[in-house]
């Protein structure tokens, strides 16, 4: 199953839209009303810190079956500056935009899986899974 899509992130309309297409995604692959909203609160996240730290970048959603479970993949990468340091930005309340700092730390709890590629100056790709149970 490869029903792949993807927002191009560019400006706040697009968040709105990786969400929408996040939450429909989740929908047809079977998530309850619960899971749908952990996964595009989840979209939500990363594609704002694209939006916010590198200007603009990519959301990709699709649906993935692996070892006989069903779920959800979601790959937020960009061409930005990258992430200095990951430990950093992992650790709860640590925020460098204002906001409450639930960011990535956050997303890792929402998902099943979370995985952050990093490069300085080259940008960051960040994979996010989400298992049917």
């Amino acid at each position: 199953m490869s029903n792949q899509s993807s927002v191009d992130i560019k400006s706040e309309w697009d968040i709105v839209a990786a969400r929408q297409l996040g939450r429909n995604v989740a929908k047809e692959l079977g998530f309850g009303t619960v899971d749908q909203a952990r996964i595009t609160t989840a979209i939500s996240e990363l594609a704002r810190n694209i939006y916010l730290y590198a200007g603009e970048g990519k959301v990709e959603i699709m649906g993935i079956v692996e070892n006989g479970l069903s779920g959800i993949l979601i790959i937020a990468s960009d061409e930005g500056p990258g992430i200095p340091d990951i430990r950093r930005v992992m650790e709860d309340g640590f925020s460098t935009s204002g906001g409450l700092g639930a960011g990535l730390p956050g997303v890792k709890r929402l998902m099943d899986e979370f995985k952050i590629d990093t490069v300085h100056g080259e940008g960051t790709a960040i994979k996010a899974t989400k298992w049917l149970r």
